[in-house]
């Protein structure tokens, strides 16, 4: 069968015709509103991890929030009122979301024995504690007051590097924290 462009008109008329004629009315169906798919999801504003910008992003996560759930990121994208970045986020920043479910992301700390092959899984606590201990030993050992007549106050041999995606008040905090300990070798990515 043949149909023209005008014949198929005729057919689409009879055809939407009969169907009101029998009480289905399809504008009815088609004014239904759709569910906005971030309607039910809670907001949290962060920093992008990627580069030294510090980008604001906005994930929005779906979950009931109860004690002993989980939130599911959903989607990510930038923050409109944040003065860095103004809502736009560069690729990396955009594709955040595979990062977050990477199978491959490492959640906890590990640690790898001096001399050791493999890593084993530690506990936080025992992780802070370690690094708190090694920085206080090489600390107690190497801390120089004087230089000579003169009151130095210096921790030469150890150094320390600040993330890119911490917010000014966290970079003036660490600056001021590592100075009161007497490091000067300190540096941070977005050089605060």
């Amino acid at each position: 069968m043949k149909v023209t462009r005008r014949g198929f008109f005729k057919i689409t008329a009879a055809g939407s015709t009969s169907l009101a004629a029998l009480g289905f009315s399809p504008a009815e169906a088609l004014a239904q509103a759709r569910q906005f798919k971030l309607q039910r999801t809670s907001e949290t504003r962060n920093t992008c991890p990627y580069c030294s910008v510090g980008c604001g992003l906005i994930l929005y996560g779906l979950g009931d929030r109860s004690k002993n759930s989980r939130t599911a990121i959903i989607h990510i994208e930038g923050d409109p009122d944040h003065p860095v970045n103004r809502g736009t986020l560069c690729p990396k920043g955009a594709s955040l979301i595979d990062f977050i479910h990477s199978p491959d992301r490492l959640k906890y700390p590990e640690y790898r024995e001096p001399g050791g092959t493999g890593w084993k899984r530690v506990t936080w606590d025992w992780a802070l504690g370690r690094i708190a201990r090694l920085m206080k030993e090489d600390r107690d050992r190497n801390f120089l007051a004087q230089n000579g007549a003169l009151t130095v106050n210096r921790w030469t041999t150890t150094a320390f590097l600040a993330a890119s995606a911490s917010s000014n008040e966290t970079g003036y905090l660490t600056v001021k924290v590592l100075r009161a300990l007497g490091m000067t070798a300190l540096d941070n990515q977005a050089r605060v």
